[in-house]
């Protein structure tokens, strides 16, 4: 019996179960014994019956996952595949609109009548939906809290807290985890900054970071007074951390706090600040996982750094999914904490996919128990184990492909998603329609996530797509740096080959969104 109509209220609202009784009815699920070992943990996932849905613009962080968890699937605002794609829901019915983050499309999202329709379609009456994201505020968890669903990552109030930089530091600081020498302190003009660095003996050359903020952004090299006067507008008035430069390999590594202990994730090298991919200097656009990114023995340095960091998050409260940037200092061979992420980060991607994650299960599945309804207990010890000697085992990479330069355009021709690979000739070209990358088989195949189709606009910065390969996509120069490599330049270069657009009379209309660094 369809619900009466309510004068006033757009007739999608009101066949949606969003009232107080829905919202309040907890699951009826029967209490299972405790999960002992990783072969329990797959067939609980391959039997769950409760609903577990990823929000945001793309399904990109955990695209795959559904693959392993029953009942997984993506809401999403773009929609790469045009709805081929089995677990990926977008809303049909999108007018224009200005989206200046990540919380605010997904706000959107769970919000959207046509959405929360759907939803109320897959989840079993009496189930409370679990719901992950990226990115979120008080504003999403009063929205899940109103509508009846499980938001599964920790508060948003603990997570601003930690997002900061200084916080970091001084939690690092505490758990035995150094940071690259550093101090931090708020300054006003370059002579306090001169001061500052040379009371703590950090030399001439530094990098300053503001708390909050995409790193690619907020972190600022100076080196002389003109530096200074470039960034000095970001920077006074702000509780800073200002470090010595070093010559440095940055790591990222995700992890997971359980209640059994912390989960570390494969390491990888990151793409920054390529010109070809960002037009952000020292902005993030990609990752590589292979089997010399640390050596044996940095790689046992980094594990414990990470495992201690998480010891210090559990007493702060937190528990889940995380990232760390670690860096590698070149020259003495110390291993520093970078920054922490308290989220599921762009680095998921590949991480979801390794040799670890096939011979267990996938790292994000550990941050899943610590929310379903299941008791576990895991040989955390073993699984890290495991998971390093794993390590040396296979190849992964991708990059973030953005709109690096100065145009505002709507666009009229894209590329698909799916599979390519390099013909006779050496081009790359479209194979075959693929759901995610989890089949590519060697270096010569890449596959392609599309973000902004046809009537969409592209402007600097934008993201355009992610293309993951099998395969380096860096090589070490003969000065120690790293470089893109002919194959990874022959991509980006194929792949933007395929966008045109029609430039717009008036750019401030183009509609916006948010990267992957800051979504």
């Amino acid at each position: 019996m369809s619900a009466p109509l309510v004068e006033g209220l757009d007739p999608r609202e009101v066949s949606v179960g969003t009232d107080a009784a829905f919202a309040s009815t907890p699951s009826t699920a029967t209490k299972k014994r405790a999960l002992r070992n990783v072969s329990e943990v797959r067939h609980f996932f391959r039997t769950n019956d409760v609903p577990v849905f990823f929000f945001g613009a793309t399904p990109f962080n955990l695209l795959g996952l559904d693959r392993w968890v029953r009942n997984f699937s993506y809401i999403t605002y773009y929609d790469g595949w045009d709805g081929a794609h089995p677990n990926v829901f977008t809303p049909r019915y999108k007018p224009y609109q200005e989206f200046e983050s990540g919380e605010e499309i997904n706000n959107w999202l769970l919000t959207n009548p046509e959405v929360r329709a759907h939803m109320a379609r897959m989840i079993p009456p009496g189930v409370r939906p679990k719901i992950a994201m990226v990115f979120f505020d008080e504003e999403t968890e009063g929205i899940c809290a109103e509508l009846g669903y499980d938001l599964i990552l920790p508060s948003a109030a603990l997570r601003e807290h930690l997002d900061s930089k200084i916080v970091t530091t001084k939690l690092g600081n505490e758990a035995g985890v150094p940071s690259v020498p550093n101090v931090l302190t708020r300054v006003e003009d370059w002579d306090g900054l001169v001061a500052a660095a040379q009371e703590a003996g950090l030399g001439d050359e530094l990098v300053v970071q503001t708390p909050y903020g995409d790193s690619g952004k907020t972190t600022f090299f100076i080196a002389s007074e003109a530096d200074w006067k470039k960034h000095s507008a970001d920077i006074v008035g702000q509780d800073i951390k200002v470090m010595r430069r070093i010559n440095n390999q940055p790591v990222a590594v995700e992890a997971v706090l359980t209640r059994c202990g912390t989960v570390v994730g494969p390491f990888m090298t990151e793409l920054t600040g390529y010109s070809k991919l960002t037009p952000y200097r020292g902005g993030w656009c990609g990752n590589e996982m292979h089997p010399t990114v640390l050596t044996p023995e940095r790689r046992s340095k980094a594990n414990e750094l990470v495992r201690r960091l998480g010891d210090r998050l559990s007493d702060e409260g937190y528990r889940g999914f995380f990232e760390v940037d670690v860096l590698v200092d070149t020259d003495s061979d110390e291993v520093y904490l970078g920054e922490l992420n308290p989220r599921i980060s762009g680095a998921s991607a590949i991480t979801n996919v390794t040799a670890g994650a096939y011979a267990d299960v996938p790292l994000f599945l550990f941050h899943l128990l610590e929310y379903m309804d299941v008791d576990f207990e895991l040989d955390v010890d073993e699984i890290n184990d495991r998971w390093e000697e794993l390590a040396s085992a296979d190849v992964w990479s991708q990059m973030i492909i953005k709109e690096t330069s100065n145009v505002v355009e709507q666009l009229e021709w894209t590329p698909q998603t799916g599979t390519y690979s390099l013909d006779a000739d050496g081009a790359l070209v479209f194979r075959r329609a693929a759901l995610d990358w989890h089949q590519l088989q060697n270096e010569g195949e890449a596959f392609f996530l599309r973000i902004y189709g046809p009537r969409d606009y592209r402007w600097k910065g934008a993201d355009l797509g992610v293309l993951v390969t099998k395969g380096r996509l860096q090589v070490d120069s003969p000065d120690g740096r790293s470089a893109l490599t002919i194959r990874a330049r022959h991509f980006i270069d194929s792949v933007r080959a395929n966008y045109s657009g029609r430039p717009l009379a008036e750019p401030a209309t183009a509609k916006r969104a948010v990267g992957f660094k800051s979504l």
